[in-house]
């Protein structure tokens, strides 16, 4: 564990996802990104807007596993970070949509 949070590539998070069943996937990208195309069933926390109340009014529980990506993995560790230092205890990062070979949602 690195700051409070786990970080594993794209294919790992998604197995990880794939046998968990309480989670939520947390897009960090701005909203323009996440509207021209996120992993299906992702939620949109902005990581430049990301404060401790507007995240702890839209992710309640602190101990439910928490899956962060972006474009590239340099702004899902630093959400990850935050959320970390906010109480989560249960945040995986997993790096960028780059490395995503799904299809996407709009």
């Amino acid at each position: 564990m690195t700051n409070g949070f786990v970080s594993v590539s794209m294919d790992e998070g998604l197995f990880l996802m794939k046998n968990d069943g309480n989670f939520v996937l947390l897009d960090v990208r701005r909203d323009d990104e996440y509207k021209s195309g996120h992993i299906p069933g992702a939620v949109l926390h902005t990581n430049e807007m990301m404060t401790k109340e507007n995240t702890e009014s839209l992710l309640g529980d602190k101990n439910q596993h928490i899956y962060v990506y972006c474009r590239s993995g340099r702004r899902s560790k630093e959400a990850s970070q935050k959320l970390a230092a906010y109480g989560y205890t249960n945040v995986v990062e997993i790096g960028g949509i780059l490395d995503y070979a799904g299809t996407l949602e709009r």
